[in-house]
């Protein structure tokens, strides 16, 4: 059983990673997963909250923060070193677009980490919920293009993912709307 879904995960790999390969995709993909390019986006997420919402989001940003965490260290030091799977650049001739890496490939960090941060941030603002699972997706599919994971990588990272960011995203509305998070209380009424 498990022979025959690596052999799935192995054709639909190529498939994407050569089969759709072309000028454009090249170009994109390793952009999108590029890190330093999305800790920029994180960045200007981070700040966007903090101008907009003020001391009302400072949890939220704090939350964020423990989702990438969470989400990190399931993913890389926690799954990773258990399973042990080879990246595909490292077993086979790839279209590889970016470095290789050292590390393993299941799951994938990116998938986990950026769909962590949309499930947390669309449920917490229903309007970013759909911009965010599109870009993770992108992301998440994008590491498949560059020649860095399997599929079976992605969606097992977008599973991790989805879960750390939804229970995070749960836990602070719980808080949030219960007021029990310092500066989410309504302000009081001024003295006169």
């Amino acid at each position: 059983m498990i022979d025959w879904l690596l052999t799935i995960d192995r054709s639909i790999f190529l498939f994407i990673n050569q089969g759709l390969a072309n000028p454009v995709t090249d170009f994109i993909m390793p952009v999108i997963t590029n890190d330093n390019f999305l800790r920029g986006l994180y960045g200007l997420l981070i700040m966007t909250v903090l101008i907009l919402g003020r001391k009302r989001y400072l949890w939220a940003i704090l939350f964020s923060i423990v989702v990438v965490a969470l989400t990190d260290q399931t993913s890389a030091s926690l799954i990773k070193p258990l399973v042990g799977r080879l990246r595909p650049c490292k077993v086979m001739e790839v279209h590889l677009l970016v470095n290789c890496g050292s590390g393993f490939s299941f799951p994938s960090s990116h998938a986990a980490n950026l769909f962590g941060q949309a499930l947390f941030w669309g449920l917490v603002f229903r309007r970013a919920l759909w911009p965010g699972v599109v870009f993770a997706f992108l992301v998440g599919i994008s590491r498949i293009f560059v020649g860095v994971h399997y599929p079976l990588d992605f969606l097992t990272g977008t599973v991790i993912g989805a879960l750390e960011g939804a229970v995070m995203a749960w836990l602070y509305l719980y808080l949030y709307t219960r007021r029990k998070l310092p500066f989410t209380q309504i302000d009081p009424p001024a003295v006169k």
